[in-house]
């Protein structure tokens, strides 16, 4: 399994987002801090968006911030609404594809478990659960 670079970049943003749950980061701030195209990750904040993910504010002081905690936006879902628009093969996709094999194919069936499989074990995983985790107190720290 492939994730597109779109899926990979929102998952980033996402996690980004999750280090300070409370703040509103701009496009630009975060483009330069994930080094990511500006006008690309316009397009990912909007399908986050879209999708419930993120909450976004125009204007001065505005920029985008996670909808919900963390916790509650399992990878699964945000993978499952991102790669909503890619087929994992050409019989995949809404109109069944042109594969001259689709009639006879048993291996659509093993493709399709696998996929299931796959998103299956991403949404035992949540946003929070990925995100960087916050500095701990060095052992030195603990014992003063």
């Amino acid at each position: 399994m492939r994730l597109t670079a779109f899926t990979d970049f929102g998952l980033r943003v996402l996690m980004r987002l999750a280090d300070a749950p409370d703040r509103v980061i701009t496009t630009e701030a975060l483009a330069t801090e994930l080094a990511i195209s500006r006008h690309h990750l316009t397009k990912v904040v909007r399908a986050l968006g879209a999708a419930g993910f993120v909450s976004t504010a125009r204007g001065a002081g505005g920029g985008f911030r996670l909808a919900r905690p963390a916790g509650a936006i399992t990878v699964g879902d945000v993978v499952r609404r991102l790669e909503a628009r890619h087929a994992l093969v050409e019989c995949f996709r809404a109109d069944g594809g042109a594969c001259v094999l689709t009639p006879g194919c048993r291996l659509k069936k093993y493709l399709a478990r696998a996929r299931e499989a796959f998103h299956a074990e991403l949404e035992t995983v949540t946003i929070a659960d990925c995100a960087a985790a916050p500095p701990t107190a060095s052992p030195a720290a603990i014992a003063s």
